[in-house]
């Protein structure tokens, strides 16, 4: 596994590794599965994908909604054909549920009631991120995670849950890890914070140039809908709708960006099974020795 922060070289360091090891890659990214994200969600090029067989990437349209335990479904499911070809495989992306969801299970739970789902969706399209922290914290106190009151996504699962079973998402949380057939050797990238944030500043403007607006522009008939909920687009969104300049919009991105890249950081920090990699002197060697 190759994760970290969003723009700390995973790709490459990912495609480097899987030249040497003749494998295919296994996209831990929550966005990169979708159609028509190319740009906003940095799917591998399609070069890169030529190259090396990549599972996860651009399979979905964005009404099909997935989620991190049908990502456990599907990458289990994939590893089950690679390793009749293959003795490794490469899981790489910065989604970190989704990484525990493959790496260590999920708890089993009861269904979300879509409806409902939908209309805690459309109240926080309406009235914003402080409707949902206030509701969430209300009808489930014991949500209280500082972490998890800042990702609308993960309130708005446990929102949905909540009045979907009458009872918190916390308690199906068993904190048991299932076993796996197979080892998995963790690695991360890791940046000095400010060559981190220039590498993000300029990733925004290379989006921009390769025509993330366009895309954004695409996308706004689905501007509802989970995967669209989210940096790049989400920005872009509100220029749309003259809330504010395409300036400003781009400002936003940058930094809503950042603000992630520093979550994702402190996600991957708490596994203590992660080897963390200087992303400047990056070379899979130190991979490979510890296969």
């Amino acid at each position: 596994m190759i994760t970290g922060p969003t723009a700390s070289g995973k790709t490459a360091a990912a495609l480097e590794l899987a030249l040497k090891l003749g494998c295919p890659i296994i996209s831990a990214d929550a966005r990169q599965c979708y159609q028509g994200m190319a740009i906003g969600s940095a799917q591998p090029a399609a070069e890169e994908q030529a190259v090396v067989k990549h599972y996860f990437v651009n399979c979905f349209p964005v009404q099909e909604i997935q989620s991190a335990a049908t990502f456990e479904h599907l990458a289990l499911g994939y590893l089950t054909t690679i390793f009749t070809q293959h003795h490794f495989a490469i899981l790489c992306g910065g989604s970190g549920l989704y990484i525990r969801a493959l790496c260590e299970g999920l708890d089993d739970m009861p269904p979300v009631v879509p409806s409902i789902a939908a209309s805690v969706q459309t109240d926080y399209q309406e009235y914003g991120l402080e409707w949902l922290q206030r509701s969430i914290q209300q009808e489930d106190p014991s949500f209280r995670d500082a972490e998890a009151l800042l990702n609308p996504a993960r309130m708005i699962r446990a929102l949905s849950f909540v009045r979907s079973t009458g009872k918190s998402i916390l308690l199906y949380r068993s904190g048991q890890t299932k076993s796996r057939p197979f080892r998995i050797l963790k690695f991360a990238l890791d940046l000095p914070r400010k060559e981190l944030y220039t590498r993000i500043n300029q990733r925004v403007e290379h989006m921009m140039a390769a025509g993330l607006e366009e895309e954004a522009h695409s996308l706004l008939p689905y501007r509802h809908l989970p995967p669209l909920q989210t940096v790049g687009y989400t920005e872009l969104f509100d220029y749309f709708d003259g809330l504010c300049t395409l300036d400003k919009a781009i400002e936003k991105i940058a930094q809503h960006t950042r603000n992630y890249a520093k979550r994702q950081g402190t996600w991957f920090r708490r596994d203590a099974s992660i080897t963390w990699l200087d992303a400047n002197q990056y070379s899979s060697k130190r991979i490979l020795e510890a296969l």
